[in-house]
């Protein structure tokens, strides 16, 4: 897809946004749901928004990935047949997406903006200590581990945070655990649905690898920051993201005319 025209402005706007994404992303989840809003402020087709989403946060998802791998916080073993579910459903909720209509996603997006912000605010801070599982290995693996991966084909923001969360509810694992054992699978939800938006040309490639350098950074500076982060700061920090972009998405959108 071609470029949209952009000020240097916007394209330092997108550059830091990148940045801040790859670490919150690291950190926490979410990067995608500041991502996806900016994207579209600057003038991104709702569809491109999310296909160059991808294409920027695979490299952050891959660099925080490869520096967990590295630091042997997180196993091959452990964790690769669960990065096949994983991708297999981003391939489905990929697809899917290519036949919904764009004007549902301008009003998927504020829905899910308000409904995680609102999750991290009032639900209990999770911690590291470890918990007995609530389903078998197969279960979560062919189950949850596909359902969130269909969900980041579709749409994406936040998926980092439901496969941690899903790793503290149903495996029983601390929050800083399960973070780290999401970031192989968000990248494998990441490659998937890449690959079909590509195929689709669902892609701004030039502002997709300005934001990669971005992502690069931030997941780098993230890495080295998760095992020593307080997770009630990460939680502040996804939700004082969320509320800002809802409100800055809401008003680009016009929806809050009758404050003018």
């Amino acid at each position: 897809m071609e470029l949209v025209s952009l000020s240097i402005e916007m394209i330092a706007f997108l550059f830091f946004i990148a940045i801040l994404a790859g670490l919150i992303d690291t950190l926490a989840g979410g990067g995608g749901l500041i991502v996806i809003p900016a994207l579209i402020i600057t003038g991104v087709p709702p569809l491109a928004a999310l296909g160059t989403n991808k294409l920027q946060g695979s490299v952050g998802t891959a660099t925080a990935t490869f520096l967990l791998f590295k630091k042997r916080k997180i196993s091959w073993d452990d964790v690769k047949y669960m990065m096949l579910t994983a991708f297999i459903g981003a391939v489905i909720g990929t697809v899917i997406v290519q036949f919904i209509n764009t004007e549902i996603l301008s009003y998927v997006i504020p829905i899910v903006l308000l409904l995680i912000g609102l999750y991290f605010l009032f639900t209990p801070t999770a911690t590291e200590e470890q918990r007995p599982a609530k389903i078998s290995a197969g279960k979560y693996r062919n189950s949850i581990v596909p359902v969130i991966g269909c969900y980041d084909g579709m749409f994406g923001p936040g998926t980092g945070s439901f496969f941690a969360l899903a790793g503290v509810s149903f495996k029983g694992l601390g929050l800083i655990s399960s973070t780290a054992e999401a970031k192989p699978l968000n990248f494998s939800t990441n490659i998937a649905s890449l690959i079909v938006f590509v195929i689709a040309g669902q892609v701004v490639w030039l502002v997709g690898i300005l934001m990669m350098f971005g992502q690069v950074l931030g997941a780098w500076l993230g890495t080295h920051c998760l095992y020593i982060v307080n997770p009630k700061y990460l939680r502040a920090l996804v939700v004082v993201m969320c509320f800002s972009m809802l409100l800055k998405y809401a008003d680009t959108m016009g929806w809050l005319g009758f404050m003018d």
